[in-house]
């Protein structure tokens, strides 16, 4: 049986590109530059790449990249946006949660939710933060997003609820105490304009299980940021108004 993100990608990439939440891609990837000192020379692995908008995005600066996906639904739309942009990004189906890589790259990005926080257990989150390490060389950085525990909790999960529901979109959102899961029923128009239900499940992680998380898959040194749509930056300390986390951590030596 599919699992809900399955569902929700087979048919979704063009509707997809339109979110509101996909529209900071040239600030992230400014972001991404800044972290590798405009190094050309890098190689990029893209994780959850979706429809490639940051894999196209670093190609077009002169980056190689490696973007890889479970849905082929959205590599296809990515392929044929690099096709437009005419540039070469090796676009792969693969699944996050198996080993794929041994070090072979300088860099990894994973944002917005890209596998991460949407596995249906911690096991699988973990097991794609343990791969991405496996992915990276020595002192090779990750760069990624999650969803920040710190928001619901801070403005009770009764408000957070309240502030989530979309009407005929979402109902019967959920947020569990003893999981940090949100769970909730959702509908949605694929790009051939049908309705198609689903249930979701999403991982809220708080900083500390994160840190955690990501020093035991093998990164020596983790820093975590607030996270701001195409203003991804340093500078922003993580509150609890952020509504996702942005993490930089670098591999051991």
């Amino acid at each position: 049986m599919a699992q809900w993100y399955e569902t929700l990608f087979e048919n979704f990439g063009k509707t997809y590109d339109k979110e509101c939440y996909t529209q900071g891609t040239v600030g992230e990837v400014d972001f991404v530059e800044r972290e590798l000192g405009a190094d050309r020379s890098k190689r990029i692995l893209d994780i959850g790449c979706g429809t490639g908008r940051h894999a196209i995005e670093l190609a077009k600066r002169g980056y190689r990249v490696t973007g890889f996906d479970l849905s082929e639904g959205q590599l296809r739309v990515a392929r044929e946006k690099a096709a437009v942009a005419g540039v070469e990004v090796d676009f792969q189906r693969r699944d996050a949660t198996k080993p794929h890589f041994n070090e072979e790259y300088d860099a990894a990005i994973m944002f917005c939710e890209g596998g991460f926080s949407l596995m249906e257990t911690d096991e699988k989150n973990h097991a794609i933060l343990i791969h991405a390490a496996a992915a990276l060389r020595p002192g090779g950085k990750l760069m990624m997003t999650a969803l920040n525990a710190l928001f619901p909790l801070f403005h009770s999960v009764k408000d957070f609820i309240n502030a989530n529901e979309l009407g005929s979109v979402t109902s019967e959102l959920t947020f569990d105490l003893m999981t940090f899961r949100e769970r909730a029923e959702m509908t949605f128009t694929d790009d051939d304009g049908q309705s198609r239900a689903i249930s979701t499940n999403e991982r809220y992680y708080t900083p500390p299980e994160l840190r955690w998380l990501l020093r035991t898959a093998g990164f020596a040194e983790v820093n975590i940021f607030g996270c701001r749509l195409g203003q991804f930056s340093r500078d922003h300390v993580l509150a609890h108004d952020d509504f996702e986390m942005l993490a930089v951590a670098e591999k051991g030596e």
